[in-house]
């Protein structure tokens, strides 16, 4: 058993397919097939898996996994979660402005003013653009929005972002009329 210095969560372990035991796994990552060139796959509880084959299908990746020969074994492995270490991924591969959600999660947020929003406990999309979710301890958690206007600086190296907290949302400015409405009617920039 294995455990992760910085685990990095890729995919998650759905259906068994067919009777040889393959099963579907929905993956996290940009190109579904990366799953198989990463080597040994874990779970939180260490337990290590290795691809021997992996295919395309629709939103899931059907894979074969060393040790899995049944659908019994297979059917065993649903809800499962696989991570890598994050030392697993390159980070020459990203692009200006493009972070891994594993760096983000555990930086704080602090506005221009010295004011302490959070820490990101949290990367969300629901297909809408990235979201952060900051907590800060006895409060409510908030979520913002992960654009250039929000979060103008990121520090990976200082563990901080630099938010700003009215285009983040998290100050009131009254802009909004009576029925909850923009005033300029809303929408994306």
């Amino acid at each position: 058993m294995t455990k992760l210095d910085h685990p990095v969560l890729i995919g998650v372990i759905g259906a068994a397919q067919g009777i040889r035991g393959e099963v579907r796994i929905k993956p996290f990552t940009e190109d579904p097939m990366a799953l198989a060139e990463y080597g040994a796959l874990y779970t939180s509880d260490g337990r290590r898996f290795e691809i021997l084959d992996a295919r395309a299908a629709k939103t899931v990746v059907v894979v074969r996994l060393r040790g899995i020969n049944d659908r019994n074994a297979a059917e065993a492995l649903k809800g499962l979660e696989l991570f890598i270490d994050r030392s697993s991924l390159d980070d020459e591969e990203l692009e200006e402005g493009e972070y891994f959600h594993a760096d983000l999660e555990g930086l704080e947020a602090w506005d221009a003013d010295g004011q302490f929003w959070g820490e990101v406990s949290g990367v969300l999309d629901f297909g809408g653009g990235d979201l952060l979710e900051l907590r800060d301890e006895g409060k409510k958690p908030v979520v913002i929005p992960f654009t250039l206007a929000a979060v103008p600086q990121v520090d990976i190296e200082a563990g901080r972002i630099l938010v700003d907290p009215i285009a983040a949302g998290l100050i009131d400015t009254g802009d909004d009329d009576e029925d909850g409405e923009d005033r300029d009617g809303g929408g994306d920039r």
